[in-house]
C-alpha cells in the first residue's frame, strides 16, 4: 500500500520521537494535563537526582542525524511540524516593581528548567512562559504562569523547580546572569520562532500520558515542545493582553490538606500522679498537744528558792 508524503513525514516523526525517549532522570518540565496520568506524578521527575538544566547533559547525541528522518534545522533545533510565530508583543509592568519580578520569575524559569542548554534551548524555555501569558488558558502575567500550581503538596504544580524543592539550591552567577539576559530579549518582545504557538513541553527521557493529546512542533535542546490542537493553538488564540501586574516573585506558600482522624479509639491516657507538696506553714493545724508528767525535783529542799528575787 501506498502512503502519501504526509503519511510517510507523520510516520518518520513518531519514529524518531521514540527513538529520542529513553529512560533516562532529568529535570523538571510543565506537568499540565496531569490529573489523567496513571500516576500521581512522573516517577522520572525526581528532584533529589536533578540539578538546574540536567536535561541537558542526557540529551547528548539526540541531533546525531538520522537518514531519511527529521530535518534538523540548526544544531540544536529539530522541527516536526511547520509552526507559525507566536505575535510580538512586548511585556512591560505597571510599576518598576512589576517590571522587575517579571523578569527575576522568567529567569528562574529559564535558569532552573535549562541553565546548561545551549540560547536556543532557553530561548524555547521563555517562549512557551510568554505563549501562556498570552494565552486566555493560564494566567495573564509572568509570575502566574511561572508559580501556578507552586502551593500544592502533591508535584502537580506546572513548573516543577517551583514546588520541588530545586529552587533551594544557590544558583551560578553565571548562569543565572545568561538567563537573565535570555530572559531581557523575550520580554522586550524578541520572538523565538522554532517553539512557535507551543506552550508544553516535557524533556527527552519521560512520555507523559498528556503528549499523545498534543502537536508535537519540535525538538528544541533537551526538550520536545507541543502546541494545542484547534482553534487553541492557533494564532487567535494569543492575544490575550497582558495584566502589567505581578503579585508575587516567588512560589507561593504551600497548602495542607488536613487529614482525617484516625477511626480507631486512641488509648486512654495514663493518669498521672500529683506529687505531694507541703502546705504553707502558715495554714497546717497546730499539733496537739501532749500533758507529760514532769520528773519529781531532785533539789535539796533548802535550795529551791535560791534565784528568786528579794520582795
Amino acid at each position: 500500500m501506498r502512503l502519501d508524503r504526509k503519511g510517510t513525514r507523520a510516520g518518520i516523526v513518531l519514529l524518531g520521537l521514540l527513538a529520542l525517549t529513553v529512560p533516562r532522570l532529568i529535570t523538571a518540565a510543565p506537568l499540565d494535563m496531569l490529573d489523567g496520568s496513571r500516576l500521581p506524578y512522573d516517577p522520572a521527575e525526581d528532584s533529589s537526582a536533578n540539578f538546574p538544566g540536567s536535561a541537558f547533559f542526557f540529551a547528548q547525541g539526540a541531533f546525531d542525524p538520522v537518514p531519511g528522518a527529521l530535518t534538523v534545522q540548526s544544531e540544536h533545533v529539530m522541527g516536526l511540524d511547520e509552526v507559525e510565530a507566536a505575535p510580538a508583543a512586548a511585556i512591560r509592568g505597571m510599576t518598576a516593581l512589576d517590571s522587575y519580578r517579571a523578569l527575576n520569575c522568567l529567569t528562574s524559569a529559564i535558569y532552573y528548567e535549562a541553565a546548561n542548554e545551549p540560547d536556543d534551548g532557553q530561548r524555547a524555555v521563555a517562549q512557551v512562559v510568554l505563549n501562556r501569558v498570552r494565552s486566555p488558558l493560564w494566567p495573564n502575567s509572568v509570575c502566574g504562569v511561572v508559580y501556578q500550581g507552586s502551593e500544592r503538596t502533591d508535584a502537580r504544580c506546572q513548573f516543577t523547580f517551583s514546588c520541588d524543592g530545586a529552587m533551594a539550591r544557590l544558583p551560578s552567577a553565571a548562569a543565572w546572569a545568561r538567563a537573565r539576559r535570555v530572559a531581557e530579549r523575550a520580554l522586550a518582545g524578541d520572538v523565538y520562532k522554532p517553539v512557535g504557538l507551543a506552550t508544553h513541553y516535557h524533556t527527552l527521557a519521560v512520555r507523559p500520558d498528556w503528549s499523545g493529546t498534543l502537536q508535537p512542533v519540535a525538538v528544541i535542546g533537551a526538550h520536545i515542545f507541543y502546541r494545542n490542537l484547534g482553534f487553541n493553538g492557533t494564532p487567535a488564540a494569543f492575544r490575550g493582553a497582558y495584566s502589567g501586574r505581578e503579585t508575587q516573585s516567588v512560589p507561593a506558600p504551600r497548602v495542607w490538606t488536613a487529614q482525617p482522624l484516625p477511626s480507631t479509639p486512641l488509648p486512654s491516657p495514663v493518669p498521672q500522679v500529683r506529687p505531694f507538696l507541703p502546705a504553707s506553714p502558715s495554714i497546717l493545724p497546730a499539733p496537739p498537744r501532749v500533758e507529760q508528767e514532769l520528773p519529781e525535783s531532785t533539789i535539796r529542799p533548802e535550795y529551791r528558792n535560791s534565784g528568786r528575787p528579794l520582795v
